[in-house]
Formats: C-alpha cells, sequence, structure tokens
C-alpha cells in the first residue's frame, strides 16, 4: 500500500512539473511569438493630475464631439461614450453601405457597446479606447445595447441607430 501512494505521489510531482513548463512555454511563446505585450498608455485616456476621467475624455479628440462625423465619401466615425445608464449619442443616423469606424470610451464604469445582427460588439472601459469598424449593408434599425452588467438601470442602457 506504502508502494501505491508513493507512486502516486512521485505522479502528481511530475504531472505539476509538466504543468508549470507548459505555462512557461505558452508565456514564452505568446511574448515571443506572437508579441503579445502589456498595453501601455497608447489607446488609452490618461487624467492630468488633480484630474477626472470625464474632464481628460472631454478634452480627448474625437471624444470631445460624439456623434457621426463623415470622414470622407461614404465613411463615417461614429464617436460613443458610455456613461451611467445611457449612450452618448442615444440616436445615430447613417446611409446604407456606409463604412463606419466606431470609437468608444467610458466615463465611469465598465459598459458594453453591442448592436444585434451585426458583428459590432465593443468593451466600454473607463479611459480604454476601443475601436471597430462594420459596413451597414443593409437599411434598417438597429438596436444599440450595454451588454455588460453597470448597475440598477442597466436593463434601460440602450440607443438605436438607423441606416437608410
Amino acid at each position: 500500500m506504502e508502494m501505491l501512494a508513493e507512486k502516486l505521489e512521485k505522479g502528481y510531482v511530475w504531472l505539476s512539473i509538466l504543468v508549470l513548463v507548459a505555462f512557461f512555454a505558452a508565456i514564452i511563446y505568446a511574448s515571443v511569438v506572437l508579441a503579445v505585450v502589456v498595453p501601455g498608455d497608447s489607446g488609452q485616456i490618461v487624467p492630468k493630475r488633480g484630474e477626472t476621467l470625464f474632464a481628460a475624455v472631454s478634452r480627448t479628440k474625437p471624444f470631445d464631439q460624439p456623434g457621426v462625423h463623415q470622414t470622407g465619401p461614404n465613411s463615417y466615425d461614429v464617436v460613443v461614450l458610455g456613461q451611467a445608464w445611457m449612450f452618448n449619442p442615444a440616436a445615430i443616423e447613417l446611409p446604407v453601405g456606409a463604412e463606419v469606424t466606431f470609437w468608444g470610451t467610458s466615463i465611469d464604469i465598465d459598459h458594453g457597446l453591442y448592436i444585434p445582427g451585426t458583428t459590432v460588439n465593443i468593451m466600454l472601459l473607463p479611459g480604454q479606447i476601443g475601436k471597430q469598424r462594420y459596413r451597414f449593408s443593409r437599411p434598417g434599425q438597429y438596436r444599440i445595447i450595454c451588454h455588460e452588467y453597470c448597475g440598477m438601470l442597466h436593463h434601460q442602457m440602450t440607443g438605436t441607430l438607423t441606416v437608410k
């Protein structure tokens, strides 16, 4: 019986060592081959000393002017702010075939921007800049919803996107 217990213990030790080696190999592979790095301040809105996140976002382009901005023939930037149970802007209108770049961030807590029926799905994190492109090829009214629980009125955090 003692021999069996010793064999099992040795097996578990070797299994643990093998798992640790696999984890280290995955970390090395991710950092060297895939070039995965910890994000820096690029892609973030960093408040100055004594400044609120809201003030920092409000002074940072393109978030200083939320809404729809035409950037070329049939191409648009849509700048969205997530904040306590609302999107700013809450209503967006675009032409059919519009190539859209969504820019989003949050000024308070984690939110999400999801448009069912499309691939638009952005995490809106405080001060973190989210970006995604999409082409609207079909006319219609699309619902914009927050897909990250953000508090008591999360279920009311919706907006509309109309494609004409």
